[in-house]
């Protein structure tokens, strides 16, 4: 991860530490950190300090959230990248790593074999990135199996366009493209059949829940990347249902869940014939449900 600058000469980072703490900031001391080391000025550092006791996430004042050891830009009224969503991409990238191994390893096993062909290098990994946001799940996965000497050929959509404008920085940079719409809509035909990896970071608390959440996500970040309906998973639904159609023979769809939610996500992933696992991490306190289609 990069490194931070150094604090700026003469800035009190314990009064920072007393103010946020005081208006119930759980990590105060890293939070100021941040906050000083970021400011130019003063004045500047003082801004950034009402705003974050105002309730204004970290990561928006910041203009960036930490993920997967990258530096993840985030735009104000664009939903910030949970720790936790980590692990749906640690998984992602095991199952990945894992894609052309041999005939029983997953979408990629002879999708592109032709006579005459160098196969010593397999071929790119499709990803796609549903409810995108900025980006961060296909970018981190991206830059993980680049380190792993996988290429892959990324795809992005959001229906927010904050969050299309925001991911077209961080993920063009990397060679993907983002696309605006409702879920599948706005990808491109000539996908359907061919994705490997199908990452959809859905919303999935309970419209009735929203209100019991903290104040930074529920007043800061767009209602639709947090609704998920009735009982959490009717974004869910919509996503299982024409997964199969998009992924390869072998491909897996990935989302977030949480642990009370699970069982009915897997159930919900057997119904459109998708192959249903469920890990979770308890250091990360994730869950995620994964699906396979059949080969």
């Amino acid at each position: 991860m990069t490194a931070f600058p150094p604090v700026l000469p003469g800035s009190d980072e314990s009064a920072v530490v007393a103010r946020l703490r005081a208006a119930g900031c759980v990590f105060a001391e890293d939070e100021a950190r941040l906050l000083v080391t970021a400011a130019r000025t003063a004045a500047e550092l003082e801004a950034m300090v009402l705003r974050r006791v105002e309730g204004l996430p970290l990561e928006h004042i910041l203009g960036w959230a930490a993920f997967c050891g990258l530096r993840i830009g985030v735009d104000p009224g664009v939903f910030v990248p949970r720790v936790r969503t980590e692990f749906m991409v640690h998984q992602a990238a095991d199952l990945a790593r894992a894609l052309g191994r041999n005939d029983d390893g997953g979408g990629l096993a002879g999708r592109d074999a032709a006579p005459n062909r160098d196969t010593s290098a397999p071929p790119a990994i499709v990803v796609v990135d549903l409810c995108c946001g900025s980006g961060a799940v296909g970018a981190a996965l991206t830059a993980a199996l680049a380190g792993a000497g996988r290429a892959v050929e990324l795809y992005a959509a959001d229906i927010e366009p904050a969050a299309v404008s925001c991911a077209r920085r961080n993920i063009g940079a990397l060679g993907g493209q983002v696309f605006h719409g409702d879920l599948f809509a706005p990808l491109p035909a000539r996908l359907r059949g061919r994705v490997d990896i199908l990452l959809a970071n859905t919303p999935y608390v309970p419209t009735e829940e929203i209100a019991l959440m903290p104040p930074e996500a529920r007043l800061h970040e767009p209602r639709v990347t947090l609704d998920g309906g009735a009982d959490g998973l009717d974004i869910q639904r919509r996503v299982a249902a024409e997964a199969p159609s998009w992924l390869a023979p072998g491909g897996h769809l990935l989302v977030e869940s949480s642990e009370r939610q699970a069982r009915l996500s897997a159930e919900i992933f057997a119904v459109n014939g998708l192959l249903p696992r469920v890990v979770t991490s308890e250091e990360l306190y994730a869950t995620i449900v994964i699906g396979t289609k059949p080969r």
